[in-house]
């Protein structure tokens, strides 16, 4: 029998008018882990969290090969490594994928700056933390600690 994969994947999306005062506080209590839903595997559970809607979570599904990280089984254990999907801030060094054992779980998490083609625009920004595991879970799993924590934020000015 294959060991089941949980991916849940949590984007928080946010501008320059979120960068301080009481609504970086509403951006900074977004959690990071969410329960699962009842009808989560074998899709991603996809959390969207975006300043324009007040910080409040907006939760669908996906297909894992839509999750934009690589998930590949090998040699009895499940090889994590999340895509880089901009170039800012600048990542000199990629961590190592992470290659779980059954049971094991990883919390994953990058940063992102963009600029709008349009002048008028400012910078936005987002996190995507995705936290994978490897195994049957419970629906609470992704509350706790996890066994593997990578942090790849840069600074975003």
């Amino acid at each position: 029998m294959e060991v089941p994969v949980t991916v849940q994947w949590v984007r928080t999306s946010w501008t320059k008018r979120s960068r301080g005062g009481e609504a970086a506080a509403r951006r900074n209590a977004v959690p990071v882990g969410f329960v699962l839903p009842d009808d989560a595997l074998p899709l991603a559970h996809v959390v969207e969290i975006r300043e324009w809607e007040d910080f409040t979570p907006c939760e669908d599904r996906a297909e894992l090969r839509r999750v934009s990280a690589e998930l590949r089984r090998v040699d009895g254990r499940l090889r994590v490594l999340p895509r880089v999907m901009h170039e800012l801030p600048p990542r000199p060094r990629r961590l190592p994928a992470v290659r779980l054992v059954p049971g094991q779980w990883v919390r994953w998490q990058l940063n992102y700056r963009l600029s709008s083609a349009v002048v008028v625009r400012d910078w936005s920004y987002w996190l995507d933390t995705f936290n994978i595991a490897y195994g049957p879970v419970t629906a609470d799993v992704f509350l706790g600690t996890p066994d593997f924590h990578v942090d790849e934020q840069g600074p975003v000015r």
